[in-house]
């Protein structure tokens, strides 16, 4: 906070936790002989998705109150948005939405988007995140101190990041951000380095939880757990989860730190691999330092065109709905649900412009904790003809198939290698088990790569 104040004032003692509780009807105010840039400052913590600006324009209509200032926010004040890559407010959405525009998907209740073609809907509210995507977002998620340790702690790791190789329509290029692997202990980085393969081939960057992670990971596992079960509450009435879906509570024991250095670092829209996660995965993703835009669109599955027209057909479906913009401030913790991988994808866009952190500069630090399945090990998957273990995928594009999911070769991701034409329908049971699994019990350890068909 100090570097929001002209003189040192006394500490707040602990943040306001927007979404995981509602913000109490009376806050602890400055005295009316505090600086306004001290008002400023405390109302800029309780409502960090506004622009300072902003935020004095109000405090200065409420004669200094920041009680007043703050209950006309949360009562949906509406202020202009910067133009730059920082947030402004956005008075909620949910008035203008009724529930008659819903229609039916094969595994999901679907709603109408209120985006559209050609066009970037920008969200900003926590209510309309999760009335109109497959996400729902906590801002102030840890405590301020614990959240810039963090950053701190990781500004240090990726300092060795490495950027991923890999091959691209028969080009070789490299991931337009660093990135690397974390996980509990010394066995599980080892199974990490020696059997599970990404893009064709195994990690070489593989660490320890740090300190700080480690002690911020239950925090994540107790917010997402009650996310999941809010979600399936309130989107799928009468339902107990989606077709697939795991029963049990979401634990992470895997977790992947990504950090894009300036506005340009990016990554492009796609879905996270399932291959060790299996179907409806959760993911939890925290976003520290630099505020980036997180965008997201609706895959639209097409009858399958032919000839001149696939390629033009292909790219009209994409945007066929238009994109959706989620701000992802300094300190906020995004939950993907279980519609996201198989329904949407999404993306990092580069950046016109900026705001430096104060403590990152021009870096983003995003961690994103997985649940990885015991019965998705690479010991239990397929292996492709070419001696390369397959990666699970869903079709999105095809109405026909659309939702099935299904086993390929990966080897045409790696360097110096062509992939075979290795192609197996997948099977789950409702829970996302994988039908092998029930088979597995009656085979030895002692043939890992052996799978019944």
């Amino acid at each position: 906070m100090d570097a929001f104040v002209s003189r040192k004032k006394r500490r707040i003692s602990s943040p306001v936790q927007h979404e995981t509780a509602q913000q109490p009807s009376t806050l602890t105010v400055a005295e009316d002989d505090e600086s306004t840039d001290f008002k400023l400052a405390l109302l800029s913590s309780l409502h960090p998705n506004v622009d300072q600006n902003a935020l004095l324009d109000i405090l200065l209509a409420h004669e200094g109150s920041v009680e007043s200032s703050s209950n006309s926010l949360q009562a949906g004040y509406s202020l202009p948005r910067k133009s730059s890559a920082a947030t402004g407010y956005q008075s909620s959405l949910l008035s203008n939405f009724t529930s008659s525009h819903e229609t039916k998907g094969p595994d999901t209740p679907q709603r109408k988007l209120i985006s559209k073609r050609g066009k970037t809907l920008h969200l900003f509210s926590p209510e309309d995140v999760a009335s109109h995507t497959p996400c729902s977002i906590i801002h102030n998620f840890l405590p301020v101190e614990e959240a810039n340790d963090l950053l701190k702690e990781l500004l240090q790791e990726a300092q060795t990041f490495e950027r991923m190789t890999f091959k691209l329509f028969d080009n070789v290029v490299q991931s337009p951000h660093t990135t690397s692997f974390y996980v509990e202990g010394l066995e599980e980085m080892r199974k990490q380095q020696t059997e599970y393969i990404y893009n064709g081939g195994l990690l070489t960057d593989v660490r320890q939880l740090t300190p700080v992670m480690r002690r911020v990971s239950p925090k994540v596992a107790a917010a997402v757990n009650k996310e999941i079960a809010m979600r399936i509450a309130t989107r799928y009435p009468g339902a107990k989860k989606l077709k697939h879906q795991s029963p049990n509570e979401w634990n992470p024991n895997a977790a992947c730190v990504n950090c894009y250095s300036g506005a340009a670092e990016s990554v492009g829209y796609h879905s996270d691999q399932l291959t060790y996660l299996g179907p409806r995965a959760v993911i939890g993703s925290i976003s520290l330092g630099v505020a980036r835009e997180f965008r997201v669109r609706r895959v639209v599955p097409q009858d399958e065109p032919s000839g001149m027209e696939k390629k033009d057909k292909s790219k009209a479906a994409s945007d066929a709905e238009g994109q959706i913009s989620i701000h992802l401030p300094h300190n906020s913790l995004l939950v993907m649900h279980a519609e996201m991988q198989e329904e949407w994808k999404h993306s990092i866009v580069p950046a016109q412009a900026i705001d430096p952190h104060p403590i990152s500069g021009t870096k983003r630090i995003n961690i994103t904790y997985r649940n990885y399945k015991s019965s998705m090990h690479p010991k239990f998957t397929p292996k492709c003809k070419c001696d390369v273990p397959a990666v699970l995928r869903v079709v999105q594009r095809k109405k026909e198939n659309w939702g099935r999911y299904f086993w390929m070769c990966y080897a045409g991701n790696v360097p110096e290698k062509a992939n075979c034409s290795y192609f197996e329908w997948a099977s789950f049971d409702e829970d996302g088990e994988p039908i092998w699994n029930k088979k597995l019990k009656m085979f030895s350890e002692a043939s890992p790569r052996s799978v019944p068909s």
